[in-house]
């Protein structure tokens, strides 16, 4: 498995092929988005819909979305933050989002995919990660603490204001 950057097209458009692969992804986790509710039907994923989420994501200063590939196949993508955008007391990195192509859950994807995010974050210098877990999200919040994380506090989130578990690791 490696991580890459995604980078737009220098108008700002993603690739055909690579928003396909993307939205089938995306569209795989309905599950997930029928609990966060950030697509209006998590059942009818469209293409438009994820182009415009990954704009979001990627008009965040210091943010960087991370596709994981296996033998050419995507398998999962990582949103990180270099910093917190609303808090400027908060030292560490982020993870904001981890989604692993559903039909490959549970065979390891996200632990390596977290693995892989943790070690770029280490290996220039930084403490710790952190991450919000919807309240919600009980799979969620099982997978990140079996991976080391701990509760650090319980906020609401930025955009959709949804309680959600703040963790943290230290690097």
């Amino acid at each position: 498995m490696f991580l890459e950057p995604l980078v737009p097209a220098d108008d700002g458009d993603l690739p055909g092929p690579l928003l396909t692969e993307l939205t089938a992804l995306y569209a795989s986790n309905h599950a997930f988005f029928a609990l966060s509710g950030d697509f209006p039907d998590p059942g009818d994923i469209r293409t438009e819909q994820v182009a415009a989420a990954l704009a979001d994501e990627l008009a965040t200063p210091g943010a960087r979305v991370l596709l994981a590939r296996s033998e050419g196949r995507l398998v999962a993508v990582a949103v990180t933050l270099d910093r917190h955008p609303a808090r400027a007391d908060d030292p560490d990195p982020w993870i904001g989002l981890l989604l692993v192509d559903a039909r490959v859950h549970r065979a390891g994807w996200g632990r390596r995919v977290a693995a892989a995010v943790e070690e770029r974050f280490r290996a220039a210098g930084r403490t710790g990660l952190r991450l919000a877990v919807l309240e919600n999200n009980s799979q969620g919040q099982a997978f990140w603490t079996s991976l080391g994380y701990e509760l650090l506090d319980r906020r609401r989130d930025l955009r959709h204001d949804r309680p959600c578990a703040v963790l943290r690791k230290a690097l």
